[in-house]
């Protein structure tokens, strides 16, 4: 119980020269105008509800739940880029994974997170397993310091994303100007 269909190999279809299965994409240039706008319109302020649970959750010396809703910001403004310029995002909080794909569709995300030395590489680490550790673990520990790192970047993440879906959209936009 619990295994996923890729991971444990149960064939769905078989298929010569594809590796996975074809993604829905829009049909037109106003469906994919239309989806990229709802996608934006969803996921980034709900990320954004998840900054101001931090910020409330920090004033309140509560370190772990700030933790918790700073990784929940992280991931939700990583699947608003994903799902606006790709139409697609996988089901899953490892921050790592996602910050890897982002990575990959705009040059501008990598700068968001330095991992020049070991201890920004263990920050990250901590919001990354904020996820469950900040829930559940009772040894998990996070700091004040580290909170204002790690906060400090997210919001470059927010700004980040939010420049970037803001210009697909424009780009979507002329798309479908141009379709009529």
């Amino acid at each position: 119980m619990g295994g996923g269909i890729a991971r444990d190999g149960i064939a769905l279809y078989e298929a010569d020269d594809n590796d996975e299965l074809a993604r829905p994409k829009p049909k037109t240039p106003h469906a994919a105008l239309q989806m990229a706008r709802e996608y934006y319109e969803e996921w980034f302020p709900s990320a954004e509800s998840f900054v101001r649970g931090y910020r409330y959750a920090f004033r309140d010396g509560d370190l772990k739940k700030a933790a918790f809703d700073l990784h929940q910001a992280a991931e939700r403004f990583c699947h608003t880029v994903l799902l606006v310029l790709t139409f697609h995002s996988p089901h899953i909080h490892n921050l790592a994974f996602l910050r890897t794909q982002v990575e990959r569709l705009d040059p501008r995300l990598q700068a968001v997170w330095p991992d020049d030395n070991r201890k920004q590489r263990g920050m990250f680490e901590k919001l990354k397993e904020a996820y469950v550790k900040a829930r559940y673990a009772k040894h998990y520990r996070i700091s004040e310091e580290e909170l204002d790192w790690l906060s400090a970047r997210v919001e470059d993440l927010a700004r980040v994303v939010q420049a970037i879906c803001l210009e697909r959209i424009e780009q979507l936009e002329a798309t479908a100007r141009e379709a009529g």
